[in-house]
């Protein structure tokens, strides 16, 4: 069987601007599934730096599932981010320094989000922004140029300036269905010979009971 490596950078040699995100990570607050890619004709090793304002003494996470697909443009904004709101100024004179930096914020005044996690199979579009804390479900899609600033339900479809519900993508049993056969979860030989059934199949209800039987 010949498939591609999740361990490899590349999973295709030929198509450099593609690589397996797990593969070039150094953080240990971000945590990626297998065959998870990003796409970006512009140094797509350099994914991290798509991660901003991610401090390991706030504690939060990046998580991201297996088999997401990711286009270039992608700006995860963590927790470091955020500013406290409970006074008069959201200035942060601490960090410039000086007799200023005395005044450093409790971690209770922080408005922490808490992690940012995006489940199996998500796909999300060109130039899209995710804020902290916020959780997309699996099976989602996020229309290129949006601003994501609340949680995805699974199979849903959202997209804009804040990302709005535009639709489910299959019937509520459909998604029942497909949350109990989390495919991704499967052994890499199930999901070989089952990437017709997965990808161009239209999706029904008996054609889902099929799948989880086999």
């Amino acid at each position: 069987m010949n498939i591609p490596n999740p361990d490899e950078i590349y999973p295709n040699p030929d198509l450099k601007e593609i690589v397996f995100i797990k593969n070039v990570i150094t953080r240990p607050n971000i945590v990626v599934g297998d065959f998870t890619y990003y796409d970006d004709v512009d140094h797509p090793e350099d994914f991290e730096k798509h991660v901003t304002h991610h401090y390991e003494f706030l504690g939060d996470k990046l998580i991201i599932g297996k088999f997401c697909s990711i286009a270039s443009g992608i700006q995860f904004i963590m927790n470091g981010a955020n500013h406290v709101m409970e006074g008069a100024s959201t200035y942060p004179f601490n960090i410039l320094g000086g007799d200023w930096a005395n005044n450093v914020p409790q971690m209770s005044d922080l408005p922490l989000k808490g992690d940012t996690v995006i489940g199996n199979d998500v796909w999300i579009g060109q130039n899209v922004t995710i804020l902290p804390g916020v959780h997309i479900n699996d099976g989602a899609i996020i229309g290129a140029n949006s601003t994501v600033t609340k949680n995805v339900e699974p199979y849903s479809i959202v997209g804009g300036n804040p990302a709005k519900f535009i639709k489910y993508r299959f019937s509520v049993e459909e998604i029942l269905l497909l949350e109990k056969l989390s495919w991704w979860d499967k052994d890499i030989a199930w999901i070989t010979k089952n990437i017709s059934n997965l990808t161009t199949k239209k999706i029904n209800v008996d054609n889902l009971y099929k799948l989880i039987e086999s």
